[in-house]
């Protein structure tokens, strides 16, 4: 059978709207071998991956691993890890960073106040500080829960860590297998699909100078699938770079239709009715399934910029 990503590609199955959804990342840095549940198999103590889990529940706080760029032989385990938490909600977003000698700490974290983007507790219980370097890259590289991530990821962490490229680091799970390389910017939180370099350097100087870069991207990880299709397309329909600007304030409606109302800091207002269609033909979802699919894809149907008189309505 094909490789997933590759029969994705050639369906141009659309990316937007296809980004994990967490209000706040929690990266905890383990080196090694990873496996298919990152979490609960690697040299991470598992009892602790399992407390992390159930710690993070309905936080809207998402875990992973990092590990950085290269090859991965049996190191043991590391002394200092580096940790970095970071909130994705524009206009209220953060990146910090800590290193620590304990994981077991992460279980300290006020895990509710991180997700509502509280980062009192990241400081508190770390001595987390305000990142001040690059903005980082995330690569999913974890070949245990699909081949593709391993064997598209890991050669653009590697070309862009040996590129010179500061902030890149390997991850274990990003979603979408099928649009491997699959690419997590932080500090604004947007997602990539069928990275290729050049647009991962884009993403990043973007980045830096507070823009957001479309190609290829698969939307804001803090709105749910519907807002981060509806503020894509309000993003192009407006021709606006600019991050932090745009938030997602009002979803109504239930699949398979959605109404969405994205808001700007300068008080502009959109209506986007959003349609979850299905991908045909039916293809692999990963390279692990045993039965071809046909994944959820959000359809833009119309952007509607709002007047005032429809505002006070």
């Amino acid at each position: 059978m094909s490789r997933c990503a590759t029969v994705s590609r050639s369906l141009d199955e659309p990316v937007s709207g296809t980004a994990a959804t967490a209000t706040t990342w929690l990266l905890l840095e383990q080196p090694g071998p990873w496996g298919a549940k990152a979490l609960t198999s690697s040299h991470l103590d598992p009892a602790l991956g399992r407390a992390l889990e159930a710690a993070a529940g309905e936080t809207g706080v998402r875990v992973a691993l990092i590990r950085r760029p290269g090859r991965h032989a049996d190191p043991g385990t590391p002394p200092v890890r580096q940790v970095y938490a970071a909130h994705t909600v524009p206009g209220r977003g953060w990146l910090h960073g800590a290193v620590t000698h304990d994981p077991q700490r992460l279980l300290d974290l006020d895990f509710a106040a991180l997700g509502a983007g509280d980062h009192r507790s990241f400081g508190g219980v770390l001595g987390g500080r305000p990142h001040r370097g690059d903005p980082l890259a995330l690569v999913c590289t974890n070949g245990k829960r699909d081949r593709c991530c391993a064997l598209l990821g890991r050669p653009l962490a590697t070309e862009l860590a040996d590129s010179g490229v500061r902030g890149v680091w390997e991850v274990t799970h990003l979603g979408g297998h099928r649009f491997s390389p699959t690419v997590l910017v932080l500090p604004y939180g947007y997602a990539y699909g069928r990275a290729e370099a050049r647009t991962v350097r884009e993403a990043l100087r973007g980045a830096r100078e507070g823009r957001v870069v479309l190609d290829g991207c698969r939307g804001c990880s803090a709105w749910e699938r519907p807002g981060q299709a509806a503020e894509l397309a309000v993003r192009s329909a407006a021709r606006e770079c600019r991050a932090g600007v745009l938030t997602v304030v009002r979803t109504e409606g239930a699949a398979p239709r959605w109404e969405v109302t994205v808001a700007h800091a300068d008080s502009r207002r959109w209506r986007v009715s959003v349609a979850q269609g299905a991908s045909l033909p039916p293809r692999p979802e990963s390279c692990g399934a045993d039965v071809l699919g046909a994944p959820a894809r959000m359809d833009v149907v119309a952007v509607r910029e709002l007047r005032p008189t429809a505002l006070a309505s």
